[in-house]
């Protein structure tokens, strides 16, 4: 039977907890995003290794922004079924990413 709002009828969470899950993903894309562009704007000052930290934050981006309709439906059916699952691969995958670009970002300071 569809929720009221949700012609779908995926959930009938009042708090939106999926919404707020998918906002708080898009932030995190947003912010791989700008981080992105800033490393672009460095690239005359570092020279080309700077790319290998524009590839890994917009491959992030890229990444989020693909899987994040699935990981809203799924959230959205755990919660119609009363059975959420974490998405840790995807917190683990976003942990990788960010100790990366910290680790590149330190070698590249080093190495200029």
């Amino acid at each position: 039977m569809p929720t009221i709002g949700h012609p779908d009828g995926l959930h009938g969470d009042p708090g939106l907890q999926p919404e707020r899950t998918t906002l708080a993903w898009g932030r995190t894309m947003m912010a791989l995003v700008t981080v992105s562009a800033i490393f672009l704007r460095w690239l005359p000052h570092h020279g080309f290794p700077i790319l290998l930290l524009f590839a890994v934050s917009a491959g992030a981006a890229l990444a989020i922004y693909l899987t994040q309709r699935r990981r809203y439906r799924a959230s959205a059916r755990g919660i119609r079924h009363e059975k959420v699952d974490a998405d840790t691969s995807a917190v683990l995958w976003t942990a990788f990413a960010g100790i990366a670009l910290g680790a590149l970002g330190i070698a590249v300071v080093l190495a200029g």
